[in-house]
């Protein structure tokens, strides 16, 4: 899926991230496919000089160094924190991956869009979960940021998304993803795309990233 023309970021560019236990392992992290990486609020001091996403935990305030702030919060909160999360002004826009059940994920979509935060959507949920939650995301000026288990997740994402902004079935973009559809879209499709599914978080870029290359090859 290389970058066109018309949309040099291309629907992989700055896709992928992860999360870096210290600031000089964030800071070394460099690649096309790669967006800012995530670090936990204590291990940032100073003021870095490259964009980061720093981690909060539920009870923390949020850090901001004198004259550096980061691209974005993201925090984790189980369902009865999800008030608490909701009230929270940030000087950054906020991910939140709420960990409710399949059955309230649209509804946690909802709220927190509402508030202007961004929902956080953990790849292998119920097909039917994600579907509801997308179709939250499709209307909403926030996007969402995803987890996924590997390269298989990363493309049913995308391809779920497609769906969603195109009236397509979510369901089965999820099963079976698309991936000539995605290498094809046009310019302002994929720029729409990226525009909702913002990010999404793996454990090894380096392997995903190469796989992800794969697959928009071997449709050639």
């Amino acid at each position: 899926m290389p970058p066109s023309r018309d949309e040099p970021r291309g629907l992989l560019d700055a896709l992928l991230t992860r999360r870096h236990e210290s600031l000089t392992e964030a800071l070394a992290a460099t690649g096309r496919v790669l967006a800012p990486p995530i670090v936990p609020a204590a291990a940032v001091t100073g003021s870095p000089n490259r964009e980061l996403v720093v981690e909060l935990d539920v009870s923390a305030e949020l850090p901001s160094p004198a004259g550096w702030r980061p691209v974005r919060y993201q925090i984790d909160c189980a369902s009865d924190d999800l008030e608490d999360v909701l009230a929270i002004t940030a000087p950054a826009p906020l991910v939140v991956y709420a960990h409710v059940p399949d059955a309230a994920l649209a509804d946690a979509a909802r709220a927190l869009t509402e508030v202007g935060h961004i929902p956080g959507l953990t790849a292998g949920r119920d097909p039917d979960a994600v579907a509801d939650f997308l179709a939250v995301l499709a209307h909403a000026d926030t996007g969402y940021a995803a987890r996924a288990r590997g390269s298989d997740d990363v493309l049913a994402l995308l391809a779920a998304t497609v769906a969603a902004l195109s009236g397509s079935d979510v369901r089965t973009a999820l099963a079976s993803p698309d991936t000539a559809r995605l290498r094809n879209l046009s310019p302002e499709a994929a720029a729409a795309v990226r525009e909702v599914l913002l990010v999404v978080e793996v454990d090894d870029t380096d392997l995903i990233g190469r796989e992800l290359e794969d697959f928009g090859r071997s449709s050639d």
